[in-house]
């Protein structure tokens, strides 16, 4: 019994080592594995002799117990699941799923080089136009302008111009304001529209400024947006233009250029003020603030931009919207372009001396 069990495993052995054209089934017997190593070396066993069984993969998951393909006929290929797909962004999305879009272009297509040059050649072009650019509310210290920043939203920086000398005529300091009536401040912010929610704005940042900063307008972002009534855009606006130190104010205008120029698709104030500021030196921020803006209110209108009088028509993509013929767009033209006074009371010599008038006071024919 010993030397008949040997003799049969030596058998096995041999014929594994075989160059058949079929693996044996691993659960057939031995003399039967042996009479199908048999067949001469180039011929390939039919493969209905060889049936292989599926539960033998199932219960050893060995590899011997894996189907083998006859030699001589094509491979049939098993649907294997599909690797994964690496999208930007890092995050492995197997295929099939909806993969969220991912926008790894500026937008247009244009590459992230081309957009940065485009970009700063329309901020040195625009610095051509308006160098004389500047905050167009009137304010002789870091308080006032505070103040003149909240007062002007939902309302022109004229009105608001045309309001603040009676305000600081009457509380010209913090402490002043803080313990006005509230009532009184009511009457003089009246034309400034929605003047009771920025009485109560005015007052409370004042009585913030004397119980938290000693009566001085903070230089660092974090502690304006502290104050009632103070956002980002505020801040910066302060921050730029009272303490010298960059900023990108994120305006109704500056939101409607930079979106028709194609420099962000952004929504988001925030995002817009990012996504804008990695597209120049820190230290241009501030100026770079004031041109947009002012070329928004004197050409780029919200409803019908000037673009026949555009000094940067060639750089714009969404030239076209607005009116083109030259004589039509002159027409358009606000401000001192248009040859009417701008915004300020008391402007900086640079704009008198450019052609720029002042604009009225309040009640003025």
């Amino acid at each position: 019994m010993k030397k008949a069990a040997k003799k049969a495993a030596a058998e096995v052995t041999e014929t594994a080592a075989k160059p058949a054209g079929k693996t044996a089934d691993a659960s057939a017997p031995a003399g039967s594995a042996e009479k199908k190593a048999a067949p001469a070396a180039g011929k390939t066993a039919p493969a209905k002799k060889a049936p292989v069984k599926k539960t033998a993969a199932k219960k050893t998951g060995s590899a011997n117990a894996k189907k083998t393909v006859p030699a001589g006929k094509a491979a049939v290929a098993k649907k294997v699941k599909p690797a994964d797909v690496v999208v930007p962004g890092g995050a492995a999305v197997e295929k099939g799923t909806p993969v969220k879009k991912i926008a790894v272009r500026p937008p247009g297509g244009e590459s992230p080089t081309a957009l940065v040059r485009r970009a700063r050649r329309i901020n040195r072009e625009l610095a051509e136009v308006y160098p004389y650019a500047h905050p167009e509310l009137d304010f002789e210290n870091p308080f006032q302008l505070l103040v003149a920043t909240v007062l002007s939203a939902q309302t022109t920086d004229l009105r608001v111009n045309q309001t603040t000398p009676a305000l600081f005529a009457r509380y010209p300091t913090p402490e002043d304001l803080a313990a006005a009536d509230p009532e009184e401040v009511e009457q003089i912010l009246r034309p400034c529209g929605f003047f009771r929610a920025k009485t109560r704005s005015v007052i409370g940042l004042s009585k913030s400024l004397v119980e938290n900063f000693g009566g001085e307008v903070p230089g660092r972002l974090e502690d304006l947006v502290t104050l009632p009534g103070v956002g980002r855009k505020t801040a910066f606006v302060v921050l730029g233009n009272a303490y010298g130190r960059p900023g990108i104010t994120v305006d109704t205008h500056f939101q409607r250029l930079v979106r028709r120029w194609r420099w962000t698709e952004e929504t988001d104030p925030d995002k817009i003020e990012a996504a804008v500021g990695a597209l120049f030196p820190k230290s241009e921020w501030t100026d770079l603030s004031h041109h947009v803006i002012w070329h928004g209110r004197r050409i780029c209108h919200a409803r019908k931009p000037a673009c026949g009088a555009c000094p940067i028509a060639p750089l714009c993509p969404a030239y076209g919207e607005g009116e083109t013929d030259p004589e039509k767009a002159k027409k358009l033209l606000k401000y001192e372009k248009g040859g009417f006074p701008g915004q300020r009371l008391n402007p900086p010599q640079a704009y008198l001396d450019a052609g720029g008038r002042p604009a009225p006071p309040l009640g003025a024919a």
